[in-house]
């Protein structure tokens, strides 16, 4: 953790409390600070700043002295369309997009996508992956998530407006077009969309050409969804 973000029910004018146990731990443990020392806060949805220890022990810490004047970081104005990935490496994808900026995550349905991965329950602890990406990335701006559960009712109903005004891009590994060669004659897209493993079925890549979504490639090898993502996303940082 590289900031600690909490609840506004944690906040009482200049005073703070942090009860949540995985944070204790990272105090305790990890940074090893204790009565006098400062820690960096935000308030989640809210600013940053800083609060000064004055008691902590297995129960909590209290915090006085807490000022929030700081702005978040900017977010990086893009949308990312993703088919929903394998649960194992959900927590990781949810983590790194929030840690990256990204203000809009919106998980889709595909052919490729396993209607079991709609009923894990990890899909109930997104806002625990948002808090640790957010913690990461040192922002207090959750991105916001939506859940499509039917791609051509999302992509003929709901990504039209999305994209109204918008480039938007789909990552196909056998598009002719490369993201080095759109991104050298054109703005970065507001909005971009990455299958799951193994990309989207040409019958999807061409539905989503048809609402005005070009499709590029990464270059000559396919990689992992969570490698394209995290590859795609550094090209705003």
């Amino acid at each position: 953790m590289n900031v600690m973000i909490l609840p506004s029910s944690a906040f009482d004018d200049t005073t703070a409390i942090i009860d949540e146990v995985g944070q204790l731990t990272h105090i305790k443990t990890v940074l090893k600070a204790d009565v006098g020392d400062t820690l960096k806060i935000g308030k989640l949805g809210d600013k940053m700043g800083v609060g000064q220890i004055v008691h902590i022990d297995d129960n909590g810490c209290i915090l006085h002295n807490v000022r929030l004047d700081a702005d978040p970081p900017p977010k990086l104005g893009v949308t990312v369309v993703l088919a929903l990935p394998r649960p194992k490496v959900l927590r990781r994808l949810i983590m790194d997009m929030t840690s990256f900026g990204v203000h809009h995550i919106i998980l889709i349905n595909s052919v490729r996508t396993d209607k079991s991965y709609w009923a894990s329950p990890l899909l109930n602890r997104l806002d625990e992956f948002i808090l640790e990406g957010l913690q990461q990335g040192v922002d207090s701006i959750p991105p916001t998530i939506t859940l499509a559960k039917r791609f051509k009712p999302f992509v003929q109903d709901e990504l039209p407006h999305l994209i109204t005004g918008k480039s938007a891009l789909v990552f196909h590994p056998y598009a002719n077009t490369s993201f080095t060669s759109f991104v050298s004659k054109n703005p970065l897209p507001k909005i971009i969309i990455i299958g799951a493993e193994g990309g989207f079925v040409p019958y999807e890549i061409d539905l989503l050409a048809s609402v005005g979504v070009q499709s590029v490639n990464m270059g000559e090898r396919i990689l992992r969804t969570e490698s394209a993502v995290n590859a795609v996303l550094g090209r705003w940082v």
